[in-house]
């Protein structure tokens, strides 16, 4: 099995008991296109999708009332295609800005089973082939920035659109970094209302 679906069909095993205690405030699932275009386009039609993702939402804990009561969450990403999956962690915020209506910014940390770089030596012709269909993140550790707009349609479920960006920023990672940009729509339960 990969390692990013690995690493987060761990952690949601060993977090079940957390869900049954209600630390677990939500659950969602979704199906996201991956790899669009947004503003560089040069690499947005290397790899297919789309991908289907899960994520589980905490509540905030009591010392995070410091930076905004940022809710902790875990998210896997399975790519259909056979291309980029990844599982990691974060922290999201949730602000209302009319009734049943939220926007969500959001920072974490994936790890993913996607390409570093070439397998082949510069100026291989398998190289240029390899980097045609490949996004090269130059590091397995990635930052997931993202931004949701959520709408609530019953008291306990509603809908996002989600926009999220993995990257390394040149901060935990060197070499090449090409990044990749997913939206979709996801689903989402809330617990305990």
């Amino acid at each position: 099995m990969k390692r990013a679906l690995a690493v987060t069909t761990l952690l949601l095993a060993a977090l079940a008991p957390a869900a049954h205690a209600q630390l677990v405030e939500e659950a969602r699932v979704g199906v996201m296109q991956h790899n669009i275009c947004i503003t560089d386009c040069k690499n947005a039609d290397k790899e297919d999708g789309p991908n289907i993702e899960g994520e589980l939402v905490f509540k905030s804990p009591d010392f995070l009332r410091y930076i905004l009561g940022p809710r902790p969450y875990i998210v896997g990403s399975y790519n259909t295609a056979g291309n980029t999956n990844f599982g990691g962690f974060g922290l999201m915020w949730n602000w209302d800005f009319l009734s049943g209506w939220s926007l969500e910014p959001s920072l974490g940390y994936v790890i993913h089973d996607g390409a570093l770089e070439s397998p082949f030596p510069q100026g291989d012709p398998r190289s240029d082939a390899f980097a045609r269909d490949n996004i090269y993140f130059g590091s397995k550790d990635l930052f997931r920035t993202g931004l949701a707009l959520n709408r609530d349609i019953g008291e306990n479920w509603g809908l996002q659109l989600q926009y999220e960006h993995l990257s390394h920023g040149q901060i935990i990672g060197n070499g090449r970094n090409q990044g990749v940009d997913n939206v979709g729509v996801r689903g989402y339960w809330r617990f305990g209302n």
